[in-house]
């Protein structure tokens, strides 16, 4: 068993955090949230007072945090890890962030003698409370080796896709067609709800059709469809609406570098600026229905 540090004990983090206790990893955890410390500690996990505490006997280094500029403090800061985490310490960040972010962070964590992956995830606050994740990870095929033996303690699925900042890639990817699936999926189920259908008749069906996706089948935001799907706690403790907001701003940001631009993207970011701002920062990024349905 290994000697972790995770830093970042958000609704994801505290969840993976507490998944790697259990399989019997000593895991030495920090967040600035006294909350989230002391929920991570009764799963299993060490309290530590600062970040160079958690990190300076630890192996595996893993972040979850909600932006770069967060990131970064974390790793070149003062009481940060470049300063006193051991050398051979692997540097593993599960946030998600930009291409660019990633890759000047795999620089810089060079340069102070340290190797590092970005490992973003997929699956949402159940799958991180489960261990059933699904990690993407860009690496060398060595650093991959190394990482995969922790990551999968965590994870249904760890999938090697290239090199520093390919990991972030597919994520953003990725989140940017949950978006546009997730709006879909709710004009979809609004629609069906003024036509008449039973929303359980409708969801049977499409999650059997065509129309099927995972917004539907494993997000559904209609209560009592999907039993863990946020909406069903009033969209508290999820993914926040704000989070993907920022996800697929990001995803603009390199498309833009890239000499593309989506369209149900540009959409998407204009009606998950207008729920944030209605909603709340916090919600759940599936309770854009309430929005849509006025």
């Amino acid at each position: 068993m290994a000697k972790i540090a995770f830093i970042g004990l958000g609704a994801m983090g505290s969840g993976m955090a507490a998944v790697l206790a259990d399989k019997g990893h000593e895991v030495s955890a920090f967040d600035l949230n006294p909350e989230a410390m002391a929920k991570t500690a009764a799963a299993g996990c060490g309290a530590a007072a600062t970040i160079a505490d958690a990190v300076e006997d630890a192996d595996f280094i893993i972040t979850m945090l909600p932006n770069a500029n967060i990131v970064n403090a974390v790793f070149a800061g003062d009481d940060g890890v470049f300063r006193h985490a051991k050398p051979n310490a692997l540097l593993i960040d599960c946030s998600t962030i930009g291409v660019s972010d990633a890759r000047h962070l795999g620089e810089d964590a060079r340069s102070n003698g340290f190797d590092f992956i970005d490992a973003p995830v997929s699956g949402g606050v159940a799958a991180a409370a489960a261990g059933t994740l699904a990690f993407m990870v860009g690496a060398s095929e060595t650093q991959f080796a190394c990482a995969q033996i922790i990551l999968q303690d965590m994870a249904k699925a760890v999938i090697h896709a290239g090199e520093i900042g390919a990991g972030q890639a597919a994520k953003l990817c990725n989140n940017m067609l949950l978006a546009s699936s997730m709006i879909a999926t709710c004009e979809s189920l609004i629609l069906a709800e003024k036509l008449g259908l039973d929303a359980k008749v409708f969801f049977n069906i499409a999650s059997q059709s065509s129309g099927q996706n995972w917004s539907l089948t494993s997000y559904a935001p209609i209560k009592g469809l999907v039993p863990n799907a946020p909406v069903n706690r009033d969209f508290e403790n999820g993914f926040a609406g704000s989070l993907m907001l920022k996800d697929v701003g990001l995803a603009l940001i390199e498309a833009e570098k890239a000499g593309f631009n989506p369209a149900m993207a540009q959409i998407s970011k204009e009606l998950y600026s207008k729920y944030v701002v209605n909603a709340g920062i916090a919600k759940d990024f599936s309770g854009i229905i309430n929005m849509l349905r006025q």
